[in-house]
């Protein structure tokens, strides 16, 4: 699972990925800081089962941090798209194909208006971010029928002449792009269009066809970056109805700030959360107080939390609609083999049966299954049970040790 960071350069993508991440991505407010693309890790925030079970956790695949779990998940800062990239401009189709690889695209824009479409320093206020909005999923779409143009006449006819379904012969094509035979039937259905007839499908159909489909393999949640300035925060407020909850304020600096202070001890914080505690005021200087004091009064008290820990959750439940699953060896004390209380959590997508989770743990636990117990009631499962979020579970499997 990747979530990809992008947006036109200086809309704070880097920022957020170093929010995100604590990483220490170059920043700048100058197009093209980022050039080659920023891997990360990330976390989703979920409550810890530990609390449910009253227990003390001992994480090895993630954090517990006031019984709040983080499990980490990869993230991958590209560098800036401006207008016409898919035709090559800018740094082009490189960056586009950085974005192969991600499930969803966490889209950063610059919400204050102060960035023009090639994301030079103008006005603030002066420009639409909602252009910035349309731009980019126009460029990604783009991307998407350049790809299949150049060989479209050749797939639509074979798929007529040899009656080999449309979708198969499109899944082919885009397996570089991790987009399944599945999600293009659904993108099929959806728009219409004929599938027993692609070669009479008018480029309209096509490019609708592919917008539905990026809309499906390549979804797309909205930071409103920079949402403490004036001018940002007038611009949610018009959008916020029309994108609904894929359109989330945030401010990534803020982000970075109260989670490298929370990193130092200087002030308790767990990301996502809408308030912190200052527990060495003689470690702040006076403009670092002033600027937390500012966090707290023009952005969690308004908003709730910065919104960096809103997206990713966004992003990687309600979007790609996976849940939280912790597998443990011993029932009743909820360890591993080394002693280790509720070690692990795994997100896997919903639907995911007992016997395929033991696969994602072990091929061989797949192999010998048995059975499982859903250690919350000590209930007894088969194979084919579809797991829950917040699951914990133990496989029984033969030879299992």
């Amino acid at each position: 699972m990747l979530i990809g960071i992008v947006g036109k350069p200086s809309s704070g993508k880097s920022t957020f990925l170093n929010a995100a991440c604590l990483t220490s991505s170059k920043t700048g407010d100058y197009p093209f800081t980022t050039i080659e693309p920023v891997p990360g890790t990330g976390y989703v925030r979920i409550p810890c089962v530990c609390k449910e079970l009253d227990v003390t956790c001992n994480p090895q695949n993630s954090l517990c941090l006031n019984r709040v779990r983080l499990v980490p998940i990869q993230m991958l800062d590209v560098a800036g798209l401006v207008p016409d990239a898919w035709k090559g401009r800018g740094m082009g189709n490189q960056l586009l194909d950085d974005l192969r690889r991600a499930d969803v695209l966490i889209h950063v824009v610059d919400f204050s208006g102060s960035l023009d479409a090639d994301g030079n320093q103008i006005e603030r206020g002066s420009y639409d971010p909602e252009k910035d909005i349309a731009f980019l999923e126009t460029e990604v779409v783009k991307w998407m029928e350049q790809l299949v143009r150049k060989d479209w006449q050749k797939i639509s006819r074979t798929a007529e002449t040899e009656r080999i379904p449309i979708d198969k012969l499109l899944s082919d094509k885009f397996a570089g792009l991790k987009i399944t035979q599945q999600q293009i039937r659904q993108a099929l259905n959806k728009s219409g269009v004929n599938p027993s007839i692609p070669t009479k499908w008018t480029d309209d159909e096509l490019f609708n066809f592919l917008k539905i489909l990026r809309e499906i393999a390549k979804p797309i949640v909205y930071a409103a970056n920079k949402i403490d300035i004036p001018e940002a925060a007038k611009n949610y407020q018009r959008l916020k109805e029309k994108y609904g909850d894929d359109l989330i304020p945030c401010s990534a600096l803020a982000e970075y700030f109260l989670r490298k202070f929370a990193e130092e001890g200087v002030i308790s914080y767990t990301p996502g959360d809408s308030d912190f505690t200052i527990l060495q005021p003689e470690k702040l200087a006076e403009k670092d107080k002033k600027a937390l004091e500012k966090i707290r009064t023009n952005i969690l008290q308004v908003y709730g939390s910065t919104g960096v820990q809103a997206l990713i959750n966004r992003a990687v439940f309600d979007i790609l609609d996976v849940i939280a699953v912790y597998p443990v060896e011993d029932q009743h004390q909820y360890t591993d083999h080394n002693g280790n209380i509720l070690p692990d959590v795994y997100l896997v997508p919903r639907g995911t049966t007992a016997r395929e989770f033991a696969g994602m743990i072990h091929q061989d636990l797949a192999n010998s299954f048995i059975n499982a117990i859903l250690v919350k009631t000590q209930r007894r499962i088969g194979e084919n049970y579809e797991l829950q979020d917040g699951d914990v579970i133990k496989i029984n499997a033969a030879d299992a040790h």
